[in-house]
């Protein structure tokens, strides 16, 4: 069974930084592209940055300089460190993974879901 787990969100004050992570079950990462989504309350799911083919394929303008997309194939683990956040970074973070690149870096859509780690940006 494919599971993707995220953790690392919390409350961070503006120009903080927070790591999250995502540890995948039930299959290989390194197999995988796996991407960050983020949904802020009211607003569309965004793609944030994705992983694909041992590179980091893209960032969304918004985290460019910001935000760095890792991954750990020893630890089936994918990271997202930002850096200098902002109130607007405020959002449900998701992670994703799918064995197309095509689908998941340049769609924006995944077969594979977590469960989302908060992240709150806030004075």
């Amino acid at each position: 069974q494919l599971q993707l787990v995220e953790s690392g969100g919390g409350l961070v004050q503006p120009g903080g930084s927070l790591r999250l992570s995502c540890a995948a079950s039930g299959f290989t990462l390194d197999k995988y592209a796996v991407a960050w989504f983020r949904q802020a309350p009211g607003k569309e799911r965004e793609g944030v940055s994705c992983f694909s083919n041992g590179r980091v394929t893209k960032y969304a303008d918004s985290v460019k300089g910001r935000f760095t997309i890792s991954r750990d194939n020893a630890k089936n683990t994918v990271y997202l460190q930002m850096n200098s956040l902002k109130p607007e970074d405020t959002a449900v973070y998701y992670c994703a993974a799918d064995p197309s690149h095509f689908r998941l870096c340049l769609a924006w859509n995944a077969g594979s879901w977590g469960q989302g780690t908060q992240v709150t940006v806030s004075s």
